[in-house]
């Protein structure tokens, strides 16, 4: 039977997505504006967070499609996506050319969630196969 509280997760996550990738745009489009940003990492910057928003949603899509349809292969593809989206969150808190407040939040938010959401998946994937 699927976890409703995974699925709740999931959605959850997804509403997160939109909120974190907005707020994160504008803050490295203020940091690009009120301080010395060099353009080089501004395009990185930028690059990572267009590609982790196309991975989220790839991520989601698969872990609520594996949890509704009860199959442990998407929810387990959705599980390994997990350890990249941890990467680049873990690039946005730690190794970003400048780290704010904002940015501490709100990656730590995000990888509560990510915690929370990969306990629940590995709960979800050992009842799928028993």
């Amino acid at each position: 039977m699927s976890s409703v509280l995974l699925q709740l997760l999931f959605y959850v996550n997804g509403i997160y997505l939109i909120f974190y990738c907005l707020a994160t745009l504008a803050m490295l489009l203020y940091k690009s504006q009120a301080f010395s940003y060099p353009e080089d990492f501004l395009s990185v910057d930028l690059t990572l967070l267009a590609i982790m928003a196309i991975a989220e949603v790839l991520r989601l899509y698969l872990g609520v499609r594996g949890n509704l349809t009860e199959e442990e292969g998407l929810l387990g593809l959705s599980l390994v996506m997990t350890v990249g989206s941890v990467f680049l969150a873990v690039y946005f808190l730690v190794w970003q050319t400048y780290v704010l407040k904002t940015d501490i939040i709100l990656n730590t938010v995000l990888l509560l969630l990510y915690g929370m959401e990969s306990i629940l998946k590995v709960s979800a994937i050992a009842a799928f196969i028993s």
